[in-house]
């Protein structure tokens, strides 16, 4: 899978943020996620699929409207734990919200209010993992590595089905010996 392969060489490479510890506080926190809201780990990878393939073609979105720096400076911004309302209404419209609520409830069976309440969790969840592409803060600046690699993987998918951020957590989760996602 290219999108986990371009996040494991950038746990491997010292110039690009990832880490080891930043993967296991992106699944521990769709676990404390999925206990909070009492869903399983199946219907979380689910709705993670649903949310990653949204926040993809956002982020698409942006940056044909804004560019690449634009889209890279967002990811940035709003990735984290922590909840961000902001990274929802920067990237997709009220309708689109709806329209991401009601597919994932399709899929998950989960109430779409209670979706649309785990938006602002979920989002910078995926945007964190897609920032760990990112050129480290020491590391020295290059043409070459400037781009966030995890980023272009994502953004460049061409629909295949190929990248599937609940499958690049399963990954994740097995690479850190840990089986709960």
């Amino acid at each position: 899978m290219r999108l986990f392969d371009q996040i494991l060489g950038a746990i491997n490479n010292p110039s690009q943020q990832a880490s080891s510890g930043q993967l296991a506080n992106i699944l521990n926190t769709v676990q404390q996620l999925s206990s909070s809201y009492n869903t399983n780990p199946s219907t979380m990878q689910t709705l993670m699929s649903v949310v990653g393939g949204y926040v993809r073609s956002g982020l698409q979105q942006k940056r044909s409207r804004e560019g690449y720096d634009q889209t890279q400076a967002y990811v940035n911004q709003y990735s984290g734990a922590s909840p961000s309302p902001q990274s929802v209404s920067g990237l997709f419209s009220q309708n689109q919200v709806q329209q991401l609520a009601q597919l994932a409830a399709q899929r998950t069976g989960l109430n779409p209010n209670m979706i649309v309440q785990m938006l602002p969790i979920l989002v910078p969840i995926v945007l964190n993992l897609l920032q760990s592409g990112s050129r480290a803060q020491n590391a020295p600046s290059n043409p070459q590595t400037s781009r966030n690699n995890v980023l272009d993987a994502f953004l460049d998918a061409n629909g295949d089905g190929e990248v599937d951020i609940a499958d690049v957590m399963q990954l994740a989760g097995r690479h850190l010996g840990q089986s709960r996602f």
